[in-house]
């Protein structure tokens, strides 16, 4: 696990979070807050915070939040982003598979593209029940497997070194069954919707150049290839054809491509 937990490490912390989440992601933390119900008073954990796209935005409700993350390289960017909101985030260096938190501490856990990413789904499904308190409210976004997300990762993962084992497709979290098959034995309702948002580029090229200078998972392929020109070239052009495959503006160059995701709503059995 440690190894693992190393290699996840050092791959976010390549690029620049911070840019790439404000450019394509960050409007995701309202919209999950808001479905969440997050209210003054509650304490709240966001789990694969990252720089705080949701943390901030619950801590501006007037709640008590914790930003949990595998990559606490990105936490001084969001401790700046929460201190430019006028708000106070704890961060808390953390692994969804095992959660350095009592159980039923928090009324609200949240995690927007981040838990899905876990290698163990079972167990960090598993550390977000137990630290979520009987009748609290357990917030997922993730990305579908049909969706422009779904595509961008297959392309991704077809230039990446083979994983240290065999961990189901982060994609599984954006389906319903498989999301059912997770938590549905801990909760006493679990709403699932999908639903889309937009990620904008003034063009193609600037659409590449952020995934290839601020996304690190891009940056890690990117330099695990920089011996093997062809088949980097290979790799370059695979993700300008995903984007001219779903880009719906096309005006002047411009891109809007539109992300689908499921949106996870799971009361906690109990109180």
């Amino acid at each position: 696990m440690a190894t693992v937990n190393a290699s996840a490490r050092a791959i976010w912390a390549l690029g620049d979070y911070h840019r790439f989440a404000t450019e394509t992601v960050w409007e995701l933390g309202s919209v999950l807050v808001t479905a969440c119900g997050v209210s003054a008073g509650q304490r709240v954990l966001d789990v694969a915070a990252g720089t705080g796209n949701v943390a901030i935005r619950a801590a501006q409700t007037g709640a008590s939040v914790v930003a949990s993350d595998v990559t606490p390289e990105n936490f001084d960017a969001g401790r700046r982003a929460a201190r430019a909101a006028g708000v106070d985030v704890e961060w808390i260096e953390g692994d969804a598979q095992a959660l350095p938190f009592a159980n039923d501490e928090f009324d609200v856990v949240t995690s927007c593209f981040g838990v899905m990413f876990a290698p163990d789904h079972g167990t960090a499904a598993s550390e977000l029940l137990r630290v979520c308190r009987p009748g609290g409210v357990i917030g997922l976004i993730n990305f579908t497997p049909d969706g422009a997300g779904g595509d961008f990762f297959r392309v991704l993962s077809a230039y990446a070194p083979p994983a240290p084992s065999a961990a189901p497709s982060p994609l599984l979290w954006g389906t319903e069954d498989h999301v059912k098959n997770l938590v549905g034995h801990g909760v006493q309702a679990l709403e699932m919707t999908r639903h889309e948002y937009d990620e904008t580029a003034a063009s193609s090229r600037a659409y590449f150049e952020l995934f290839r200078d601020s996304f690190g998972p891009m940056v890690a392929i990117r330099a695990g290839l920089r011996d093997q020109a062809a088949r980097l070239a290979e790799l370059d052009a695979a993700f300008m054809k995903f984007i001219a495959r779903w880009n719906r503006d096309a005006s002047e160059g411009h891109v809007r491509i539109p992300y689908e995701y499921l949106l996870v709503l799971a009361h906690k059995l109990g109180a």
